[in-house]
């Protein structure tokens, strides 16, 4: 099953200058709860100093209307962290650290083993709490400073935290400077030490890229779980350079066009975003977006065509030239 986490709630919103109002979250959290998605990746207990914009995820948990099926999940850095989760009400937790120790002094300003020392606790009280734990590798790919990360030095990252307990592993491509021939490079060597249903990819649209690192992921190695932001809103604050991660609609239109079984709707994410776009001082970078605005019934045009089998012709009926 085809897995995605929508992460704009999170990754999209802690860099944004302008703050977003509370009641907006709940109402794009719950908006989001609607689209189809498996998880919402609704905040982070990081310390405010850090991440001023997501000071108030316990209220924003608490507010929320919880679907049923739905995975909410949070970021957290530390056991004080995994406390204000816990009694938030959080379904799942994240732990990060990074495959570049540049990157990881700056992100969290210990090494690679210093923080994955410091979640070790974390982890397992979590799982003693009965909660699922993702670990975030971030600059699996490229790093702003150190550029290109071979797989061989993401891979002893990936064993720590298995020895850590994590239940999955997310790698990420920070800057969205990978192509499809960086996602094989590691998958291959990952997938020699963990299942695909263990894997996640979490990638960003900066060099426009980041539709086909997915496809290629799922299709070539049978990756199922994809972080998305709705939108395409986010970019990292410690990685200079970052633009948004890759566009949920984007995604699921490219996945839904492939044949993939997902019914996440595309309708559903422009409803949500209309929600957030207000408080945001740029425009949405989605490249569906503007499709969207002028195709209120694309849900329903995918359908028939992949029911044609008209994979040869776009959603507005034009062969490509």
């Amino acid at each position: 099953m085809l897995w995605i986490t929508e992460v704009a709630p999170r990754d999209g919103l802690q860099n944004e200058p302008r703050p977003v109002p509370t009641d907006v979250k709940v109402s794009f959290v719950n908006a989001l709860s609607r689209t189809g998605v498996q998880e919402v990746e609704v905040s982070s207990f990081v310390s405010p100093r850090w991440v001023p914009q997501l000071a108030d995820a316990e209220e924003v948990f608490t507010r929320i209307e919880r679907v049923p099926g739905v995975v909410y999940s949070a970021l957290v850095p530390n056991m004080k962290g995994l406390e204000r989760a816990l009694r938030a009400g959080v379904d799942k937790i994240a732990v990060f650290t990074a495959a570049s120790e540049t990157f990881n002094r700056k992100n969290t300003n210990a090494s690679i083993a210093e923080s994955i020392a410091r979640f070790r606790d974390v982890v397992a009280r979590a799982r003693e709490a009965g909660l699922p734990v993702r670990g975030y590798i971030s600059t699996a790919f490229y790093c702003p400073f150190e550029g290109k990360i071979l797989p061989r030095q993401v891979l002893p990252v990936v064993e720590q935290l298995l020895d850590v307990g994590v239940d999955e592993v997310d790698l990420a491509d920070t800057i969205g400077r990978a192509v499809p021939r960086d996602i094989r490079a590691l998958l291959q060597d990952v997938l020699r030490i963990l299942p695909p249903e263990r894997v996640a990819l979490h990638v960003h649209d900066t060099y426009g890229t980041g539709v086909a690192n997915v496809l290629a992921a799922y299709e070539e190695f049978g990756i199922t779980r994809f972080d998305s932001s709705a939108g395409g809103l986010g970019g990292c604050p410690f990685a200079p350079g970052a633009s948004g991660n890759v566009a949920t609609e984007d995604i699921v239109y490219a996945l839904r066009m492939s044949g993939a079984p997902l019914s996440v709707s595309l309708n559903a994410l422009k409803e949500a975003v209309d929600i957030i776009r207000p408080h945001l001082d740029r425009p949405i970078p989605s490249r569906l977006w503007g499709v969207l605005q002028t195709r209120s019934d694309l849900d329903e045009v995918i359908a028939r065509d992949l029911t044609a089998g008209a994979h040869t012709e776009g959603p507005s009926g034009d062969r490509p030239a």
